[in-house]
């Protein structure tokens, strides 16, 4: 069968000259190469489109077959909650240097932190009372209190804190004690007082005394009742020098009433209560003052101070309990007699630590009454992960309701009256096959083993069903709409053919979109990214494959007169037939130029063989009925569009159709872009106002840009209104601290690299950002701790030498320190000759420079490291690989504990700082810019170093976010060009394409500006997606527009005709499928997703109907195909309604009979011969006449 031709998506309604007989021809001045191109292309599209139609049951069910087998890849689904994981740029210099930390630590974190602020209810009042303080003290022994029991043991506090330092003692009773009296790390105002005691719960039990426990330890006096039973000499000179003394026992009580208040106490006789913020004033101690030394703003939040400095009030306090790592606590306890039995293993040590911060949270929240004047806010690691779970688990309920409103609208929108025109089982189907698509697109990405996170789980499903419905509604109006004439058997080719390459150009740029989005290298965005080109790519196999095969079966049930969704039944229309006789014009005047007359007997669509059209005419009538008014006037001519119009127009006659359709149902959207929207939108002074609107907009946009901050917050994740959101709301006003370490690597000499050490140590301190220990505290690392512990052993050493106490032969009658020293000073670093004595009086432990000798700067790093295990745990040193055990023995007579054996070059140390003041991204930036620079001088000196901490995992991005952000929206715009321009064959069109997607892009940057949403990994994806999605509003109009002739208005016109429906519908698809996001507990969805999503899409809708509709008709480019008319032998007269519409006036020479007279012509084109092109010549046609046809023509075409 010939085939019309699949050069150009042709108007159903040629335009026609109003006063000239036509006989269309194309002249050589045509577009012909892109037109060539394009119907190859939709020639394809034809044959596959009749393909699917024939075999749409195989089609059907190879199709489902294929996407439920992917579906079923969700099993394999892996979510990633791991912050790291999440967010640290991939490949990035973070990335690098978090691997190196792990390969040479095995974890970074030495101990997780579970923290207790509180806040008084009223804002803006002094927390610093006796009163304040002892509501603290009763929510922090809560929380202290905590026990849970799992794998059939009890598990409290003292077993899984973190201890600094816990010093190894030869003395087996005095090493059992020591271990269950040493103090957990517990940072806390409360150490500043006698009941900072209260929070320890270790227990110690000696014959004849009551139990040991840090509320009655007094270790100066223990070590006096101990002296004569065994050698502690080393023990106490430890205590000693971490500055101990009377512990707890010697500091004031909160409640001097306390009846356990020790007579120690300062303030015992006098049972005044202490002055807190005299007190809290610089700070507080642990039980060490030399190494646990809190600072103030570690404790307190929203001080206050006078002109001397001192401390006058505070909003807030924080307490903060350290817990072991998961590691650690397995190492601990791996052996022990406690675990034995129950299969130790990380995991479980890890299943422990959960319980434990999640009862402490639960316990310490309700410390409190209700009616208390304090408030506690509570927090812990295991809170966080327990947040990231909930924030990444799918919501059912939501995906659920979600698609249920989708199929009611895709159900609803495609309901006819006519039963037989209705297509809301087609709308259910397609809604159903994306939602397959969808999961079938997240099971290949499972089985390509990329994996989920919050925003697969939160955002995706919604974001794909909107994206995806959008081209199910485009193909569904097409099929409605099939040109007059087309063949039943060619309906699914003819309407892929016409909407192939909008679909196939939407879903190429956005899967081109969300592929450029995966430059952006945080871990969890690329998989985002990744994930929505895979599922809108499996949505357009789904669409362009499977969707026909529905809607060709649907064809099927229209045919045979079904009725819709209950396809059994027979619709009551189908009985009814109208017939009508033909009818013979005689010797009437038919216009010159008709290339086809055809007739049909009944008021079904009928498919002529030799025609692409078809015509109804209607019974006979006493006089003409003039056509509707145009808006348009006479540059738009159009036929009747259906049986069922004519015949709702044909009133008072006896063969009146029983399925009249209601007035309310002929209107449509289309209707509405044709006879009220376009004629509106381009008159002259509605196109300045939509330019001066849009060009407002955008200026406006541009300012909002410069409002856009950076930054992303854990109070935007967490649900505002939870406690979790109000304990971090409280830490990011009073306790903005952060934890960071400067760490050194290996490849380079640490013993020759003190001065570049001390050196970069004093560049890091120098940091606006870092804060100063006090004045009167030592640098706090491990190069100052060993320094600082060699010069005052060489002290010793030296009082003992004077004294005689030591010798060349001999330091057992010298100190402790004295005797260590003589060991150091003798080791020569040489394996030959170990051990030099003339070196005790020659050599010095620490030169005049402040300088370790290098010789036996390794052999010093053993002794230090076994020798002050407080120092070391202060320091936080993390040295790998770690120095060898050394026991010191001052009694040893063998001499083989003068042999130390040094300790391996360095691969890992650092040196801990704290930052604070980091409200603002720009804040975290100037402190990491400042850190790296630091680093980068280091680094000309030979020292290889780091920084590491939080605020470089997750804020050095931004360094480059916003050039990674032009890069991406800047190459996706070229690439959606070039897409545009191979697909359209149109570079204007292209161009004025990525002009109005360029625009929205920044129009949606600047409206984040103006609803506060900072920029972050997330919105720039969506700012990069967004070019994509944007695609889908405009390319369907452009297409509309470049494959339509006339003048530019005309062909605007004609253009949002066709697409207006489907646009509006695919728009509200999406916002319908973006709804569900609105209902989520969490804000941060509502605000990054839901409200920059609905914006966009609002964007889209309003350039793709308004703005480009109107740049097109100002600045479009020409028409593929130039109609060219030239004059006719015979020239007819027309009658020209009110309206300007041409219609056949009312002439004698026209017989009667006739209701109206419908014609079309075919417009014929001439490119190389393309399979399945129809070739009509494009000659003068004779002028047909009743007199070459006569009566004849009609009779046979009424046998039809």
């Amino acid at each position: 069968m010939a085939r019309p031709p699949p050069l150009e998506e042709l108007p159903r309604c040629c335009h026609t000259p109003p006063i000239r007989s036509v006989a269309p021809q194309i002249l050589a001045g045509s577009r012909k190469a892109p037109l060539w191109l394009r119907a190859y292309f939709q020639g394809l599209l034809f044959s596959l489109g009749c393909r699917i139609q024939r075999h749409c049951g195989k089609v059907l069910f190879l199709g489902l077959l294929a996407f439920g087998a992917l579906a079923l890849g969700l099993r394999m689904a892996v979510i990633e909650t791991d912050l790291e994981q999440l967010w640290v740029e991939v490949g990035s210099r973070v990335s690098q240097e978090l691997h190196y930390t792990k390969e040479k630590l095995g974890e970074e974190a030495a101990y997780t932190s579970q923290m207790l602020i509180q806040t008084a209810r009223q804002e803006g009042e002094n927390i610093l009372t006796p009163e304040a303080l002892g509501l603290h003290l009763q929510a922090a022994l809560t929380a202290s209190k905590v026990q849970v029991s799992l794998y059939g043991k009890s598990w409290d506090l003292n077993k899984i804190c973190y201890k600094s330092g816990v010093p190894l003692i030869e003395n087996g009773m005095i090493e059992r004690m020591i271990e269950k009296l040493f103090p957990c790390v517990i940072l806390t105002p409360l150490d500043c007082f006698w009941e900072g005691a209260k929070l320890q719960g270790g227990s110690a039990y000696l014959p004849g005394r009551p139990d040991i426990q840090w509320t009655n330890l007094d270790p100066e006096q223990l070590l006096e009742e101990l002296g004569p039973f065994a050698s502690l000499e080393g023990f106490r000179e430890l205590l000693d020098k971490a500055q101990v003394g009377q512990a707890y026992v010697g500091r004031p009580c909160l409640d001097p009433t306390d009846p356990h208040c020790p007579p120690s106490a300062p303030n015992h006789l006098s049972r005044q209560a202490p002055n807190v913020a005299q007190e809290l004033n610089g700070g507080c101690h642990g039980f060490s003052h030399k190494f646990m030394h809190w600072q103030e703003e570690l404790l307190l939040g929203g001080m206050a101070r006078d002109l001397q400095g001192q401390l006058l009030r505070a909003e807030a306090l924080q307490t903060t309990f350290l817990l072991m790592s998961p590691r650690q606590l397995y190492e601990h306890f791996r052996g022990d007699y406690q675990t034995h039995d129950i299969g130790w293993s990380e995991d479980q040590a890890s299943t422990v630590l959960q319980a434990w911060q999640r009862r402490f949270v639960q316990l310490a929240q309700e410390a409190l009454p209700e009616n208390a004047s304090q408030q506690i806010h509570a927090f812990s690691s295991a809170t966080l992960d327990d947040i990231l779970h909930t924030f990444s688990e799918v919501s059912a309920a939501r995906v659920v309701g979600g698609y249920l409103l989708m199929l009611a609208y895709a159900c609803v929108t495609m309901l006819r009256w006519d039963c037989a025109q209705s297509q809301g089982a087609v709308g259910l189907a397609g809604v159903l096959l994306v939602a397959l698509a969808v999961a079938s697109g997240l099971g290949l990405c499972a089985l390509l083993g990329i994996t989920f996170n919050a925003a697969t789980t939160q955002v995706l499903p919604f974001l794909a069903l909107g994206i995806g419905v959008d081209d199910i509604f485009l193909l569904a109006h097409a099929f409605t709409e099939a040109p007059p004439g087309t063949p039943l058997q060619e309906r699914m080719g003819e309407c892929l053919q016409r909407t192939g390459t909008s679909v196939a150009l939407t879903s190429i740029n956005n899967m081109v979109a969300f592929f450029m989005a995966a430059l952006v290298p945080i871990p969890a965005l690329r998989a985002f990214s990744l994930q929505a080109a895979i599922v809108v790519g499996c949505s357009f196999v789904a669409v362009m494959l499977v969707f026909p095969a529905v809607l060709s079966l649907d064809l099927r049930r229209r045919h045979c007169q079904r009725l819709d969704v209950l396809c059994c039944f027979s619709s009551p229309c189908s009985a009814r037939m109208i017939q009508i006789l033909p009818q013979d014009l005689g010797e009437r005047t038919v216009p010159v130029g008709i290339a086809h007359l055809t007739t049909t007997v009944q008021a079904f669509t009928h498919c002529e063989a030799s025609s692409q059209h078809v015509v109804t005419i209607l019974p006979p009538q006493d006089h003409l009925v003039p056509p509707p008014s145009d808006p348009l006037s006479s540059e738009l001519f159009s036929p009747g569009g259906s049986t069922r119009d004519l015949l709702g127009q044909e009133e008072g006659t006896r063969q009146k159709a029983a399925c009249k359709s209601l007035p309310c149902a002929r209107w449509n959207l289309a209707h509405f872009a044709r006879y009220q929207f376009a004629p509106l939108l381009l008159q002259s002074q509605a196109k300045a106002m939509v330019l001066v609107f849009f060009g407002a907009l955008l200026g406006l946009s541009l300012y909002g840009t410069t409002l856009v901050q950076d930054g992303l917050s854990l109070t935007d994740v967490v649900p505002r209104g939870t406690k979790e959101h109000a304990f971090l709301s409280a830490q990011l006003r009073y306790f903005s601290l952060y934890e960071v370490a400067l760490v050194t690597q290996g490849g380079f000499d640490y013993a020759h690299s003190q001065r570049a050490l001390f050196d970069l140590h004093q560049r890091f301190s120098s940091l606006k950002a870092v804060l100063p220990p006090p004045a009167t505290q030592a640098p706090r690392t491990w190069l100052h701790y060993y320094r600082n512990w060699l010069q005052g052993i060489q002290a010793a050493f030296d009082q003992d030498w004077a004294a005689g106490r030591i010798t060349r032969h001999s330091y057992r009658n010298g100190s402790e320190d004295g005797a260590l020293a003589y060991k150091l000073l003798i080791q020569t670093g040489n394996a030959q000759e170990p051990l030099d004595f003339s070196q005790l009086t020659t050599r010095r432990l620490v030169d005049e420079e402040g300088l370790i000798p290098p010789e036996f700067f390794y052999v010093g790093l053993t002794v230090w490291v076994s020798s002050d295990p407080l120092g070391l745990a202060a320091s936080q040193a993390n040295f790998y690989p770690p120095p060898p055990e050394w026991l010191h023995d001052k009694y040893d007579t063998t001499g083989e504990n003068l042999h130390i054996p040094a300790a391996q070059p360095l691969e890992f140390a650092q040196f801990p700082f704290l930052l604070h003041g980091l409200q603002k991204t720009a804040d975290f930036v100037e402190a990491i810019e400042g850190a790296r620079a630091a680093c980068a001088e280091a680094g000309q000196a030979g020292v290889h170093a780091y920084p590491s901490g939080s605020p470089f995992l997750f804020w050095e991005q931004y360094l480059g976010l916003r050039r990674c952000f032009l890069l991406a929206v800047c190459v996706l715009l070229v690439c959606t060009f070039l897409v545009c321009a191979l697909l359209l064959l149109n570079p204007w069109m292209a161009g004025l394409i990525v002009l109005v997607l360029a625009m929205m892009t920044v129009e949606l940057f600047g409206i984040m500006g103006f609803l506060g949403i900072k920029l972050s990994a997330i919105p720039v994806v969506i700012l990069v997606a967004s070019v994509g999605i944007g695609v889908e509003f405009t390319v369907h109009v452009a297409l509309g527009f470049l494959t339509t002739q006339g003048s530019r208005d005309l062909r605007a016109t004609r253009a949002l005709e066709r697409t207006f429906a489907p646009v509006t519908d695919g728009a509200i698809s999406t916002l319908l499928g973006l709804l569900m996001l609105a209902g989520s507990n969490f804000d941060f969805i509502v605000r990054y997703f839901f409200l920059v999503l609905t914006v966009l899409t609002l964007l889209g809708l309003l350039h793709g109907l308004m703005l480009l509709p109107v740049l097109l008709s100002i600045l479009g480019p020409p028409p593929e195909v130039v109609q060219m008319y030239k004059e006719g032998p015979r020239v007819l007269g027309l009658a020209t309604p009110q309206g300007g519409r041409l219609g056949w006036g009312a002439s004698p020479t026209l017989h009667q009979n006739f209701a109206r007279v419908t014609t079309s012509m075919t417009v014929a084109l001439h490119p190389p011969p393309l399979p399945g092109a129809y070739i009509h010549p494009a000659s003068d046609e004779p002028t047909w006449s009743p007199a070459d046809s006569g009566s004849s023509n009609f009779g046979s075409r009424a046998n039809h």
